[in-house]
């Protein structure tokens, strides 16, 4: 089961949304990468590996980090803060500089 999260910044209002599986892969016959979901049990057995939706709390670059070769940098800038897209809550806002994000408890989806 995977459950989606919404944040919202306290001062400028933008949103992000997450869901907490990210995106499991696994590679097929070719090497080629392919990304498994829920409810596909037979494809997510076979999951190797995450590619997980991370923000660079420096410049706001949305990027992802690989599970089999993580990053702690953000690639477009440098900054040494990235945070997974799903673990927002009260983290700064690169966006306005000046607002936290706070989990929307008004939405709720779950898969």
């Amino acid at each position: 089961m995977a459950v989606a999260r919404r944040f919202v910044c306290s001062n400028c209002n933008k949103t992000i949304e997450a869901w907490s599986d990210g995106n499991p892969y696994y590679f097929d016959d070719s090497g080629l990468k392919k990304y498994a979901y829920h409810p596909d049990h037979a494809n997510l057995a076979k999951c190797s590996g995450n590619d997980t939706p991370h923000l660079c709390l420096g410049c706001g670059d949305e990027l992802t980090v690989d599970s089999q070769s993580p990053i702690t940098n953000c690639s477009k800038c440098g900054h040494g803060e990235i945070a997974c897209t799903f673990d927002l809550e009260a983290k700064p806002c690169p966006y306005c500089g000046k607002g936290v994000f706070a989990a929307d408890p008004d939405f709720i989806c779950v898969s």
